[in-house]
């Protein structure tokens, strides 16, 4: 599976909850974060052409290496992060994403309109939304100790769960 962060900042709750995922997935799952969102170009279809920039070349490459791919994004101006639609932009035409599994975690129960902003364009793009996998999660800053585990067993109970489901339906999907 591949993690992202649709986050760039350092502080940034959504990738703590990704590099959380790495940690609380079960075994036999290897979730992987894909860390270089800031090095993709702004999107321009002129360049979707048989010279992709690299960055985006090494971004389509992880989509297609995940069975599944995990997405914690955060609002901004009642939508999706820049950095991650114009990544998102960028694999339309490609087609990484289409039938791929996906869970979409939501780091803050006030991020609706991102959330839904998110799915409807990964709907849109055909990835196959695991429902029982997207969960919403109302992180504190106080959510995380020092080590980046959770301070509420609870929150690491649902992310689990979360995980477990992806796995699953991603699993069945190889079965199909």
């Amino acid at each position: 599976m591949l993690g992202i962060s649709g986050s760039l900042r350092s502080a940034s709750s959504n990738s703590a909850l990704v590099r959380a995922a790495v940690r609380l997935a079960p075994a036999g799952v290897e979730l992987s974060i894909y860390r270089e969102l800031a090095d993709i170009p702004p999107f321009n279809p002129d360049l979707d052409t048989e010279a992709v920039p690299a960055a985006v070349l090494r971004f389509r490459a992880a989509l297609q290496a995940g069975d599944a791919v995990l997405i914690s994004s955060p609002e901004y101006a009642h939508g999706v992060s820049g950095v991650l639609k114009n990544a998102l932009d960028w694999v339309v035409s490609s087609g990484e994403l289409i039938d791929k599994p996906i869970a979409v975690i939501n780091a803050s129960a006030r991020a609706t309109h991102a959330h839904a902003s998110l799915c409807e364009t990964l709907t849109t793009m055909s990835a196959h939304l695991i429902a029982d996998a997207s969960i919403t999660m109302s992180l504190a800053g106080t959510a995380f100790d020092a080590n980046g585990d959770f301070r509420d067993a609870c929150l690491s109970t649902s992310l689990t769960s979360a995980i477990e489901a992806l796995a699953r339906a991603t699993r069945a999907r190889r079965v199909l």
